[in-house]
């Protein structure tokens, strides 16, 4: 949807929102709100997952998340693509084309040999990816996770590396919370164009708080996100929106007042 207003029917909710919260819980309160989309976390997946979602109605928007590929020991680095692999099959399994990937972080004399550790492990889960109909999709993060989440921290180095590989291979995550600051992105968002998996909304509350678990619900920040959303949309960006709000004190809420909430905030402010 282009127009001035959001799309109820793309909304997807994104379930560390609400993270205190069973998955079945979370199904039966996207039922009950009229939420048609939603995006597990692998911690909080049941070996019923999918025949529960799929009993609700429900989409799955993407999967999260894999990643975390630079590794201090060979024997580290196998265990990590172990667990890619396994993310692979679980968004497979859930009904998803999409798995994000949190690419992992590292300090600064180690950043150059990370992003190379990215890289390399990306293209070997690539063939593993394509043949379960898994793309992978690049989550930039902001800088200031460099160290403990992502060494990819801007749009243009996740489009530099989805390049390498056929759209339908690799894409790229936007996330309002992590590029909204970025005075190259509606370039960088136009280059992405169709390797655009999926987009993410909250808000950044001002001050903030806690860097990780601070974010505000859409409409109570710095964040224009309407604009930001018809960037997207012009990129040619016509999937699932994700309200993903981690914020600690959102576990105070009971549960589904919380996700009727974020229905509420998308619908009036992203």
């Amino acid at each position: 949807m282009t127009g001035d207003g959001p799309d109820p029917g793309r909304l997807s909710f994104n379930q560390i929102t609400a993270d205190q919260l069973s998955l079945r819980q979370v199904v039966e309160g996207c039922v009950e709100s009229g939420i048609g989309w939603l995006a597990p976390w692998r911690h909080k997946l049941e070996p019923d997952s999918a025949a529960l979602i799929r009993a609700a109605g429900l989409r799955v928007s993407s999967l999260c998340r894999g990643g975390f590929f630079p590794a201090a020991t060979e024997a580290e680095r196998r265990e990590r693509d172990g667990d890619n692999r396994r993310a692979v099959e679980e968004a497979a399994e859930l009904g998803t084309d999409v798995l994000v990937l949190v690419c992992g972080g590292a300090r600064g004399d180690e950043l150059d040999q990370a992003r190379d550790q990215v890289l390399t492990g990306i293209e070997r889960l690539v063939p593993f990816a394509v043949e379960r109909g898994i793309t992978l999709a690049i989550e930039p993060l902001h800088p200031m996770m460099v160290v403990e989440r992502s060494v990819i921290v801007t749009l243009a180095q996740a489009n530099a590396i989805a390049e390498r590989f056929d759209p339908s291979e690799v894409g790229v995550v936007v996330d309002a919370y992590h590029v909204w600051w970025d005075p190259d992105l509606e370039r960088e968002l136009e280059r992405a164009g169709p390797r655009i998996r999926g987009y993410h909304v909250s808000d950044w509350l001002v001050p903030t708080t806690d860097l990780l678990g601070g974010r505000g619900m859409m409409g109570e920040g710095a964040i224009d996100l309407p604009r930001l959303r018809r960037l997207v949309d012009a990129a040619g960006y016509r999937g699932p929106i994700e309200a993903e709000v981690i914020n600690s004190e959102l576990a105070c809420e009971p549960g589904m007042e919380l996700i009727a909430r974020v229905r509420e905030s998308y619908l009036r402010s992203a």
